[in-house]
């Protein structure tokens, strides 16, 4: 067999390696760009027009695709919108842990992240979508994963001294996650920023207790004492 013919072989060889994977990678991306796009536009409908009026439709033409292929990736609005709401949960937990992992120390992780949440909650208020979205076995499950999240941040800062160890950190969490959600009606982000300073006011440990001492004995009831 000659070189130039091995050399063929060895190409097709390649081309049957490289070819099919940036097939099915254009694929992907193909239908990742088309979902993206569609509930970017649903979401968008929404906010706008309200969820009475908004349609297949209406989000196929907006989006750019024909409904035909709209239905082959969503059955119907609400998958689209429930897809988008957990599209977003997605986004909110990746940034609260680019946030802890950006902040030095165990304390700061913790106020950064609680910081971050808050403004996560300012900036998203409650509308007609959310209503109905937060009815879902997703945000169930996103709310059980965030509060396991704060809970690890707080087990630690309590190793370290920031916070106190003396109520479960379990319990600490829902305190730090149910004080949050005030910062949704609040008027601007410096409000949000005392917010998170007086829930982790409550977080650190109190320095009088370590100096208290044992609580003195209670008095005996009079007619139980003993007599000399």
């Amino acid at each position: 067999m000659s070189l130039s013919r091995q050399n063929v072989f060895g190409i097709d060889a390649l081309y049957a390696r490289v070819v099919p994977k940036l097939w099915t990678e254009t694929i992907e991306a193909h239908r990742a760009a088309v979902r993206d796009a569609t509930l970017d536009t649903a979401a968008a409908l929404a906010a706008d027009n309200g969820l009475a009026s908004l349609t297949m439709s209406q989000i196929a033409e907006q989006a750019g695709i024909g409904r035909a292929t709209l239905y082959k990736y969503f059955p119907d609005v609400e998958s689209i919108l429930v897809a988008w709401h957990e599209r977003q949960i997605t986004r909110h937990l990746q940034q609260l842990l680019q946030v802890r992992d950006q902040a030095d120390g165990p304390g700061a992780r913790l106020e950064a992240v609680l910081g971050a949440y808050a403004l996560i909650r300012h900036e998203h208020h409650d509308t007609e979508l959310a209503a109905l979205l937060h009815r879902g076995e997703h945000l169930a499950r996103a709310q059980h994963q965030l509060h396991d999240f704060i809970s690890d941040l707080i087990t630690e800062a309590a190793q370290s001294g920031d916070v106190r160890d003396d109520i479960a950190p379990g319990e600490l969490a829902s305190y730090c996650l149910h004080a949050a959600t005030a910062a949704t009606d609040l008027p601007s982000k410096a409000a949000v920023h005392r917010l998170i300073q007086v829930t982790l006011s409550g977080l650190r440990p109190d320095p009088s207790a370590s100096k208290a001492g044992p609580a003195p004995p209670q008095r005996r009831r009079a007619g139980h004492e003993r007599s000399p």
